[in-house]
């Protein structure tokens, strides 16, 4: 399986349609690819609160038109990143789009865990409620998003819904990036899959972006890795491998705690 991770740097020199365009011809360019993976609300940074409200647009806005399109044009399956969704009958919401090769929406995933201790995101948006997984031809993608990572119990629930290759799509700070490290090794190994880690890159309102974006297989290893910039990373991966992983070391199997409830006394 072949996968296309794209680190988007999101600038505040460069217009929000600007950068649709742009990424829509970079996802194009990726035909070949069985899936292309965007990080997490590319059209306005994960850090520009003030933006949320001003671009936010609905499910089957512009956004979702010129990624289905793109999807459609290269072939591939796409996870489209996040954008900032306008519900008509509700909150704003920070929802993760899925395309199909022939560019209909196969998955939308409303982000759980909002980043802000009761500010930012977490005051400006509402809270998804559902896990999300995806089936495609070669593995089931469970899908997530940046702040959640830091959740292990939401990638159990995902594993427990079939997921075998993990994404998480985000705009993770520069500061913090040693946890974006050790967390997406850790999700990897402890649930015996891929991990697919989408981060941005450039400035969102002050925030120094941490890049970095990785590809983890079951075992830990980082098969690769992006820098600080802008940067397609392209790595070929076995999905099979988290089927004999989880035979030859099969730890899942051990778990004792979270699949009952407990007994009363």
């Amino acid at each position: 399986m072949r996968a296309s991770v794209i680190q988007i740097a999101v600038n505040e020199d460069e217009s929000v349609e600007a950068r649709r365009r742009r990424v829509a011809a970079l996802v194009r360019e990726q035909s070949g690819a069985d899936l292309v993976v965007l990080p997490e609300l590319w059209t306005t940074g994960a850090f520009a609160y003030e933006e949320f409200g001003r671009e936010a647009e609905p499910l089957e806005g512009p956004t979702y038109e010129a990624m289905a399109k793109a999807a459609s044009d290269a072939g591939v399956w796409l996870h489209a990143g996040s954008i900032p969704e306008r519900d008509p009958d509700g909150p704003l919401y920070n929802t993760s789009l899925v395309f199909s090769p022939s560019g209909d929406l196969a998955a939308a995933y409303r982000k759980i865990h909002r980043f802000g201790f009761d500010k930012g995101e977490a005051v400006l948006m509402g809270a998804g409620t559902e896990l999300v997984t995806v089936r495609l031809p070669e593995t089931t993608l469970g899908l997530s998003t940046c702040y959640d990572l830091r959740f292990p119990e939401l990638f159990r629930g995902l594993v427990d819904a079939g997921a075998e290759t993990l994404v998480v799509s985000a705009g993770w700070p520069e500061r913090r990036r040693s946890h974006w490290t050790l967390l997406a090794q850790a999700r990897a190994v402890e649930n015996q899959s891929f991990l697919l880690a989408c981060a941005t890159a450039g400035t969102h309102a002050g925030v120094p972006q941490a890049g970095h974006s990785m590809v983890v297989d079951p075992w830990g290893e980082v098969l690769a890795q992006a820098g600080a910039g802008e940067e397609v990373l392209t790595v070929e991966f076995d999905p099979g491998k988290v089927a004999t992983t989880r035979e030859q070391f099969p730890a899942l199997k051990d778990r004792l705690l979270g699949l009952q409830p407990p007994r009363r006394p």
